[in-house]
This record gives C-alpha cells, structure tokens and sequence, in this order.
C-alpha cells in the first residue's frame, strides 16, 4: 500500500515549475520527501481518502500507544533527515518545499505533544471513526462505500479499548464534555443518517452487513461516552491550558517568532481599532442607538426558511460578478461551487462551510458550500433566532469568506498551479484562514455593498453600504477576540466564563454562541491564525506596494499569492520581496 502511494506522489513530482537540474543532493531531497508524504498518509486514512489517495479506501488505524510511539518516532526521524539536507544543493522549488514540510512535521508533532496527547485528550478517540468522506462523494459506487464504511467502523471495540487503556484518569473538563458531545453526535449519526444511505445503495447483504457491525460501533460509542461521565468526570479539572512555552512552539510552526505576549499586544491593538470602525458604521445607520443594538436589528433583514438556499445562491453570482468587474484576482473556473444544505451530523456546529475535493480526486470533483438551515421541528421563535445569523449582509461576508475569493477560489488556484505536490498537500493554517479572513476585508474596502458613485451616493445607498460594513466587522471582532482568548486561555489562565464574557463585551456576542467560542479555544489554540494570518497577508500586501511602487497590481499581487499552494507566510514574503530581510517584518 505504501508503494503505490509513493509511486503517484513520485509522478506528480515531476511536475515542478523550475526545470532545474537535479544533482544527487536534490534526488535525495525528492526522495525524502516523497517517502515522508507517502508513510504520513499511511498512518493517516482517512485523511488520504479526502485527498483522493483511494488506494487507503477502506483502510484504518487504531489509535492505540504504540501508534503514537510510532507516529513520534516517524516525525522525529523525517525531521532529523530533513534538517540535515545541505540546502544550497537544492532548487529554489525545494528549498520552499523543504521549509514546508519542516512546518507541517512540526505541526504534527505539536499536536501530538499538546493537542492531542493521547493519554490527555478523550477528544481524540471521540472522532476517530469519523466516516462522512464516503458519504460527501461519489468516488465509487455507494454499495462499495458502505463496505468501506464498514470496515472502518469494524474497529469500533479496539478504539475504545485503547482509549480506556491510554487516557489518564485526570482530564480536563472542557475536553471531556466536548468529547461526550461528539460521541453522542458520532452514534446518532450511524444510527439515523448513515443508515439511511445505506439504504439507498440497494445492496442487501452490504446493508445487512452494515447494520450488524455499525450496531456494535453505536453501542461501543455510546459506552464510551458513559464511561467518560462515570470515570472521567468526577476526577476532572479546569486546567487545559498548554502553557507558554507550547504555545510558542505553535507559533513557530508557521514560522511566526513573536512570544505570546507579542501576540497578544498586537491583537488587544487591533481590537480597538476594529471595535472603532464597528462603532463608526452602526452611527451612520443610527446615531441614536448603541452599536450593539444597531447590528441586532439589521440582523432581522434575512431570508426565509424556505429562500435561504436559494438566497444563497443569488449572493454567490453577485459576489463572482463583483471579484470579476474589479478585477480583483484571477478566478481559475468557470465551475461554480454547489449550494447544499449542511449535513445532518454537522447541522449544530457549522453555520456554513467549503467542502471541497482533494487535490488528487479525479472523479467525485464537486465542490459544495454548505448552510445550515432551521431544523423542521423547530419552534418559530427557535428558527427566527437561528435565521437571523444569516442576515443579508453577514452572509454575504461569509460567503466571500468561503467562496469567492476566499477557500473555493483557493483550491481553484491550488488545481490550477504547477506545484509539485508537497505544496499541493500540506497547507498553512494560517494562510488558509488567513486569506479567507483577508478577502472579507478586501470586498468591502472594493466597495462590495456600498454605491457604485460616492459622490452621488443616496442616504439609502449609504446605509446600505454601512450595514455591510457593520457585518464584515463584526466578523473581524470575532476573530481578534479568538486571538486574545487564545492567548490568554493557554498562558494567562483565563477561564472559560471569563472567555464568554470577553467575547460578549467585545464582539457583542450573546451568552450561548459566546460560550461555544470561549470552549472552542480550550481545544483550539490555533483558532488564532484567522487573525494572525489576515494581518501577515496585509503586511506582505503592503510591503510588495512599496516594492514595486506605480507598478503595483492588486491582481497580481493575489494571483501570484495563490500560485504557490497554502505555504506559510513567512515563505510567501521570500517569494514575492526581493529581499525580505529589508522589509521589517512584525509577524
């Protein structure tokens, strides 16, 4: 298995932008990396599924301690050999694929030190039989899934046996109570929707195959989650901080060296600023009223249950159409992105998101953007609460956010590069969100929203283009209220409450989406990069005006930042600044 996989990533190798020759120094450079990408999907199924890497259709891992041993000795052999490459034998090419996988073997091997240290985090083992990649695409037929989906859950009791032999007996409450949430989720999930699916397949001895094993997972799920509320809970604790000195290790994976303080200062900044601008255009909507309850009452101009698709879909093509007219960027295709529904086990954590297929798929190659709307049996009140999240003008920003130009634009861009497929797999973190983030910003200050002429501009036409502006920063709050809770939840000892109320106060959030924003960031410190990313993007944005002075091009600027795959930043200033270290860098 692992043979055929290093022998697709050699062939997709050859497709380098550079043409440079290779001595025996840059061979063994493709060669260790092509070894490392085909070992670290390997161990990771699942993931090289979504990726369209089919030959681990089927396949899975049980998460026991000497997988992790495993895991830990594979990364810190492959960093060793990579760190000890002579880099000036190596192509341009290589050399910012060789600072790549340095990221990403760091990455992982932070998150298995402080994220998802096995014997600490129930989390882990609560979503390890995640199975919806055989159900998001059509790759092959749905009978042949479902066999697939099988043999994956057929290692339900061993999963579960291995994380009652690993899991310590004190755990951190948030991680428990997240992980019980999400098992519950995971069986339901077997239970009412897989199972429907199955249905469809029209295979009897598949679905009836199906039924036995995913019975005995659901139970195992279920007994899980049990176990955790009688063994886990009365010994658990509120410390789920990773402390200082991981948190600046996290930071040092997308090559950012600031401390956690820095990090800190500059998003406490930036948060007032933006906290300015919120204020500013909430007065010119209504000055009477405080800029809290301006937003809440724009937030009440939304679709109906039964538009909000259909709405969705309008906003895309409005959307598409201005990026194109400004001439903004290059968008690589003319396939649009499908409006769908989000599916039914994600329908209570995501509002909207971009599903899109992986860079090796070559048959199931749609790309959904999912909403999330009311559930049916909702009350009234229920679904006109949850309706107003999708207000006009904040779905619009989102939808930049994850379509045009923002994710889907991304992996437009990263199919239609020449990159070798180092950069077509392994991607930043806070490039990613990053740039999403980036875009939503980018569209306003474009003039998305606002009249077409300032000058001649009605009071209607104004107010239109402040309650959009109102929305975009609203946004914006919440992300820099991600990086300050962040930073003070792992190295200032916040506590959750205390989280929930910063978000509140600061991104006028109401009590219950501010507390899943506040526990969100006990298990993901990284939900820090939104920010971090979007101002990296704007200070390379700046130093390459400043470069190339009248010559500077918007369009090329984005163009040539999407041409390269999602590395981290820091590399992306070494490719468009001709000499980055003049460029004084904060991030």
């Amino acid at each position: 298995m692992k043979r055929i996989v290093f022998a697709a990533l050699f062939v997709l190798a050859g497709c380098r932008g550079s043409g440079v020759s290779k001595d025996s120094r840059s061979a063994e450079f493709d060669r260790l990396a092509n070894g490392f990408m085909a070992s670290h999907y390997a161990a990771r199924p699942l993931e090289a599924v979504a990726l369209g890497l089919h030959e681990h259709d089927g396949r899975f891992l049980v998460p026991d301690q000497q997988f992790f041993q495993s895991e830990i000795t594979r990364l810190n052999t492959a960093s060793q050999k990579f760190n000890s490459l002579q880099t000036k034998r190596l192509s341009p090419d290589q050399q910012r694929e060789l600072k790549v996988l340095q990221s990403a073997i760091a990455t992982a091997r932070w998150t298995l030190d402080s994220i998802q240290t096995p014997s600490r985090n129930p989390m882990y083992y609560a979503g390890a039989l995640d199975v919806s990649v055989y159900l998001k695409r059509d790759f092959v037929p749905l009978r042949d899934r479902v066999r697939m989906i099988t043999s994956v859950l057929s290692k339900a009791p061993d999963v579960f046996a291995a994380a009652r032999q690993t899991l310590l007996p004190d755990l951190a409450l948030p991680l428990i109570e997240t992980a019980i949430e999400i098992t519950e989720g995971t069986a339901g999930f077997l239970e009412k929707d897989v199972a429907a699916e199955v249905v469809k397949s029209g295979d009897l001895a598949a679905a009836a195959e199906y039924t036995r094993v995913a019975g005995r997972a659901v139970t195992e799920l279920r007994a899980y989650a049990d176990w955790l509320r009688k063994t886990r809970l009365p010994t658990a604790h509120p410390r789920f901080a990773i402390g200082t000195v991981a948190y600046a290790e996290m930071l040092r994976t997308e090559l950012i060296d600031l401390s956690p303080a820095e990090v800190l200062a500059i998003g406490l900044t930036e948060l007032r600023i933006e906290q300015a601008r919120f204020i500013a255009a909430a007065r010119l909507i209504d000055p009477a009223r405080t800029a809290a309850e301006v937003f809440k009452e724009v937030q009440h101009d939304h679709p109906t249950e039964q538009s909000l698709l259909a709405d969705t879909r309008r906003g895309l093509e409005t959307i598409r159409t201005f990026v194109l007219e400004r001439d903004l960027l290059t968008i690589p295709s003319e396939v649009r992105a499908r409006v769908e529904a989000t599916l039914p086990p994600f329908r209570s954590t995501s509002f909207a998101s971009m599903d899109t297929p992986g860079p090796f798929e070559r048959k199931a190659t749609e790309a959904y953007y999912y909403v999330t709307p009311p559930e049916p049996e909702w009350p009234q009140s229920q679904k006109e609460e949850w309706l107003t999240a999708y207000n006009y003008y904040t779905t619009d920003v989102v939808s930049i956010h994850e379509t045009y130009p923002g994710h889907y634009v991304q992996f437009l861009a990263l199919n239609a590069s020449t990159i070798g497929p180092v950069g077509k797999v392994f991607v930043s973190y806070a490039f990613s969100e990053g740039w999403a983030h980036y875009t939503e910003q980018l569209l306003i200050e474009s003039g998305f929203g606002g009249p077409k002429a300032a000058e001649k501009a009605t009071i209607q036409e104004q107010v239109r283009g402040a309650k959009y502006r109102l929305a975009q920063s609203s946004e914006a709050l919440l992300r820099l209220c991600r990086l300050c809770c962040s930073v003070k939840l792992h190295c200032e000892k916040m506590t959750v409450d205390e989280a929930t109320r910063f978000f509140m106060e600061n991104a006028f959030y109401e009590m219950r989406p501010a507390h899943s924003e506040a526990l969100r960031g006990t298990y993901d410190p990284g939900y820090c990069f939104y920010t971090l990313g979007k101002l990296q993007i704007l200070k390379l944005r700046n130093d390459v005006r400043d470069q190339e002075g009248a010559s500077f091009s918007l369009k090329r600027f984005h163009d040539n930042l999407l041409a390269h795959g999602g590395p981290p930043i820091r590399v992306l200033r070494e490719i468009l600044l001709k000499n980055p270290a003049s460029w004084p860098q904060v991030l």
